[in-house]
């Protein structure tokens, strides 16, 4: 073993902000070792300055970053992506593919793929799967998504993709007797999420029972909340067995919800940044699943005004919602380590500084600034 401890910290555990010990980690194994009274004389030694230590950030919703997207099926842009976001104290992600055509999904899918066994040990944030947002919803909700790529839900694609696909968004409305949403959950350990949706409060709840556990950028892109019809929004909040995410970049939902979304959904609340390939770049024009989108400050739009992903950096969101809260501190950090992890059932491996996991650490200032970011114990990034 090679322990290596982080000395003079506040570490963020899941339940509490402890100071006055030390984390131990082994750089070879890539382990967490736990929490310590003393450091050994002459022991490999990191000074956390009285920042906060914390677990690495998961991002299970991310389309692009530093002029790079997923869906352009370029192995070398999503590794460009995943260099670039460990700065922002990213460790974990999902390259999020969009409603493009099924041969460019089918294409950005084996693009990932030929990735991820090499992410777990590159300089840059692990690539756990994919999210797919889309192609597989409402063409009424379809956001910035492209009206003309949307199909019918189809669990035989899913499936047959499922060593990638970690997680998929779909409209249960255009799932007929939900037999995706069914079979999904019978057959494949895909995280089913509910978005672009214009679905009914009752069908949304049906769904929910049937194996869709997950709601795709709550409030938006799908049916709003109503004290006569509380639609998706209602029914994502309703059911215990759903986890929402939150694009707390201050402009995608106002930042008063925050807190009533984390009140409602406790561990089941989870930041993500939507985040494209404008992401890290100057004000302009990109694109966006084909279409041209304008980035200007926080807001990236379509020509015709339609709000198109984010520019959000994942640390940021962390720093909005403690802005705009009174929630505790190991709380907000919770939103996108411990809980993401949870949605896409890998907490056994990471998420959380306990020992035995990964040593997948960030040290952040109060600001949530990054000055140190470490994957399986290797560090990637330093301010």
């Amino acid at each position: 073993m090679a322990l290596t401890y982080i000395t003079n910290g506040k570490i963020v555990l899941p339940d509490s902000v402890l100071c006055g010990k030390s984390l131990a980690f082994d750089s070879v194994s890539g382990k967490i070792c736990g929490l310590v009274d003393e450091v050994p004389a002459g022991a490999d030694v990191i000074d956390a300055g009285g920042n906060y230590v914390a677990p690495g950030l998961i991002d299970i919703h991310i389309h692009g970053y530093l002029g790079e997207d997923t869906s352009d099926a370029k192995p070398e842009g999503i590794k460009k992506m995943a260099y670039g976001v460990a700065k922002n104290g990213v460790t974990a992600f999902l390259p999020t593919t969009m409603t493009v055509s099924k041969d460019q999904i089918i294409a950005a899918l084996n693009a990932v793929r030929s990735l991820k066994e090499e992410s777990k040990t590159w300089g840059g944030a692990e690539i756990i799967g994919v999210h797919a947002e889309g192609p597989f919803i409402n063409p009424s909700k379809k956001g910035a998504q492209a009206e003309e790529n949307i199909l019918k839900p189809d669990a035989d694609f899913i499936i047959e993709n499922a060593d990638i696909i970690t997680s998929v968004t779909l409209a249960p409305e255009m799932d007929e007797g939900h037999a995706c949403i069914k079979k999904l959950a019978a057959e494949s350990n895909v995280l089913v999420s509910m978005g672009h949706t214009d679905a009914k409060f009752e069908e949304a709840m049906s769904a929910a029972k049937d194996g869709v556990n997950h709601a795709t950028h709550l409030f938006n892109a799908m049916s709003a909340l109503a004290h006569r019809n509380p639609g998706v929004v209602g029914a994502a909040l309703a059911s215990d067995n759903v986890s929402v995410e939150v694009i707390a970049d201050t402009f995608h939902i106002n930042p008063g919800l925050y807190s009533i979304v984390a009140k409602v959904k406790g561990d089941k609340m989870v930041l993500i940044t939507d985040c494209t390939r404008a992401g890290g770049m100057p004000d302009g024009e990109y694109d966006l699943g084909g279409q041209p989108i304008f980035l200007k400050g926080i807001e990236c739009r379509l020509a015709d005004g339609t709000i198109a992903g984010s520019v959000l950096k994942l640390n940021s969101a962390v720093k909005n919602v403690l802005d705009h809260t009174d929630l505790p501190v190991n709380e907000v950090f919770k939103m996108a380590s411990l809980n993401p992890a949870k949605a896409i059932r890998c907490d056994n491996r990471i998420g959380s500084l306990e020992e035995g996991k990964d040593a997948d650490i960030i040290i952040a200032d109060e600001n949530i600034n990054i000055i140190r970011t470490i994957k399986k114990g290797t560090t990637i990034y330093e301010a």
